[in-house]
């Protein structure tokens, strides 16, 4: 039995674990950060702690060139079993994680998806087409899903009926982060992730052909985005809005200049895309 105090540390540890998972969104991803800071304040810990995550292993897979990566990812996925089993872990950002997985029920399924996909990126460097099918869902999906489960609190039917649309637009997300970082993919990591491109090569037409897929996703998953709850509508819509533009400014250029440099949103444009959004949320014209 735990006495008063010892709870109230455990919830002091659990906040800094949160700090934690605060931080790394905040370092790693602007657009992200600004989204989830306009969230409800009961979504926000939870999201950036799926986000410190799922950032974490990405970081295992794509940057620790010089250490034992499959080990790494192993004790991962160990450390990540227990600290969900026991309530607890002394690795902050598996604490926060743990806590939005018990809190709010997010399905075992849904972790072990993604960390198969992590794991794929250990030894992959092109995907066929079921091969891709499967990565997208554990390394994109996913996390929509699991973003869904703390927006819905519970309300099963809700979380059904937004299943695909969240799923769409993990997905879309993905695809547009391959385009942006094409360059950076195939030339450090030997990478290329679409299966169009084993056959055909990254051209005109194989990018517009990747785009018409992006646009149907973005599509389908905008209409999720309308039905999320008040609470984590705006929020999750800024993100979207981000991306869409990025996509666009992706489909200005030639297929070449993609695949020599990576394209980029600066901040200036972001915080004008903020106000833009607020302005046609408070008018309800989304």
């Amino acid at each position: 039995m735990m006495y008063a105090k010892e709870v109230q540390m455990k919830d002091l540890f659990d906040q800094v674990s949160y700090q934690c998972s605060k931080a790394v969104i905040s370092k790693y991803s602007t657009s992200f950060s600004l989204g989830v800071r306009l969230l409800h304040h009961d979504y926000i810990n939870p999201i950036r702690s799926i986000y410190g995550y799922v950032r974490f292993a990405d970081e295992i897979v794509d940057s620790f060139h010089e250490y034992h990566k499959k080990e790494l990812l192993e004790g991962f996925i160990k450390d990540t079993e227990l600290a969900i089993q026991n309530g607890i872990s002394l690795n902050p950002i598996l604490n926060s994680f743990q806590h939005t997985v018990n809190k709010y029920e997010i399905d075992r399924e849904l972790i072990d998806a993604f960390n198969r996909s992590m794991a794929m990126d250990l030894e992959k460097t092109n995907y066929k087409s079921d091969e891709f099918k499967d990565y997208l869902y554990g390394s994109s999906e996913v996390v929509g899903l699991m973003c869904l489960k703390v927006f819905c609190e519970g309300n099963n039917e809700l979380y059904d009926a937004l299943n695909q649309s969240a799923r769409k637009l993990g997905s879309a997300f993905q695809k547009v982060n391959f385009m942006r970082d094409f360059e950076h993919d195939f030339q450090y990591l030997g990478r290329y992730y679409f299966p169009e491109l084993s056959d055909a090569g990254f051209n005109e037409t194989t990018k517009r052909n990747i785009e018409k897929s992006i646009e149907r996703e973005f599509e389908e998953g905008f209409e999720g985005v309308l039905k999320l709850p008040k609470r984590a509508r705006f929020g999750v819509y800024l993100v979207y809005i981000y991306y869409q533009r990025l996509f666009n400014k992706i489909k200005r250029l030639p297929a070449e200049n993609v695949l020599q440099s990576r394209v980029r949103i600066s901040n200036s444009q972001k915080f004008f895309l903020l106000a833009k959004s607020y302005v046609r949320h408070s008018l309800n014209m989304i």
